[in-house]
């Protein structure tokens, strides 16, 4: 594998932040290919609720930036829905109050605390981008491919030994064999479409002690409820008596969604850690691998801050 690729850079991983971070690099004029043992369409992010807010992600101190850099991005995309699939979208956090958020909160424009008539309880009001996954998967997969970038279905065994000056790891829960990195642990969540009965804002109301949230995102393709977070659970089969639970809890808020017609069931594995590893080592050749995983629940929400990060790391 040492020699097969005469590319600038090679990105393992081609979820959300392994496409960004290869279309910040495409773009900075190297030459780039993406090494993915899977397409986008079957990654974790293409099956994630798509909403931006740090969420499950660690240091707290860089996280605020990374989301910031990003939120950025997407407000931007958010003027081209149909081509991007960013949307700006009103909702509500519950249980979530601004004294409890990093500074990184009293620089999102709007946010501010719920009244009484948008949530029974302590919650956040927001205008936040709203990601609608498998449409912005295809998109970032189009930009970097209009760059100059390269796709290519195949697995990565051993880091050190891909053929290029400088090798991103956007592996995520893979890093865990990849690297190898024991820290990296999935955290399921599973997640019920339905057809959307008119909601037409967001709602999440997330239990951080235990492994049940209630949440309800409106997508394109239907009203995605959720859901749970369930550490070191490795199953990719949806458990149908969590799925209707997940129901009755949405149902609780909106009754309306009680007699919604299910479209589809999800599950995806976030790739959870202590902290994000974003840093880079040097390989033999003076070449350069950068680590750019461990996102947790956040991919989505820092993927345009890392990857700029990332791309500075890879200058060789």
């Amino acid at each position: 594998m040492a020699n097969e690729s005469n590319s600038d850079v090679i990105v393992v991983g081609g979820g959300v932040v392994g496409l960004t971070t290869a279309v910040v690099l495409a773009e900075s004029g190297r030459q780039v290919r993406i090494w993915a043992r899977e397409p986008a369409e079957r990654t974790t992010s293409a099956v994630a609720g798509g909403l931006w807010w740090p969420y499950r992600i660690e240091p707290e101190e860089f996280v605020g930036a990374w989301a910031l850099a990003s939120l950025a991005v997407y407000e931007e995309l958010a003027a081209r829905p149909e081509e991007t699939g960013v949307r700006m979208v009103e909702g509500v956090h519950g249980e979530t109050a601004l004294d409890g958020l990093g500074e990184w909160a009293s620089r999102v424009t709007g946010l501010r605390a719920a009244t009484a008539d948008e949530y029974a309880g302590v919650g956040l009001w927001a205008r936040l981008p709203l990601i609608d996954m498998p449409a912005h998967l295809g998109w970032l997969r189009r930009r970097f491919v209009a760059a100059g970038g390269v796709v290519e279905e195949r697995t990565v065994t051993d880091l050190a030994a891909v053929g290029a000056r400088a090798v991103v790891n956007c592996a995520g829960l893979g890093a865990r064999d990849l690297v190898p990195d024991p820290s990296v642990r999935p955290v399921r969540g599973q997640l019920v479409v339905v057809e959307n009965p008119g909601v037409t804002t967001w709602l999440t109301s997330v239990d951080h002690a235990g492994s049940e949230s209630t949440y309800f995102i409106p997508q394109p393709g239907g009203l995605i409820l959720g859901g749970t977070a369930e550490e070191d659970a490795w199953s990719l089969t949806p458990d149908p008596a969590i799925a209707e639970e997940i129901v009755k809890r949405c149902a609780a808020v909106r009754p309306e969604i009680a007699g919604a017609r299910v479209i589809e069931h999800r599950v995806g594995l976030r790739p959870a850690r202590p902290a994000v590893r974003l840093e880079r080592e040097l390989l033999p050749g003076g070449r350069v691998l950068v680590h750019n995983y461990g996102h947790g629940g956040a991919g989505v929400t820092v993927a345009w801050g890392c990857a700029r990060v990332a791309e500075q790391l890879a200058s060789v």
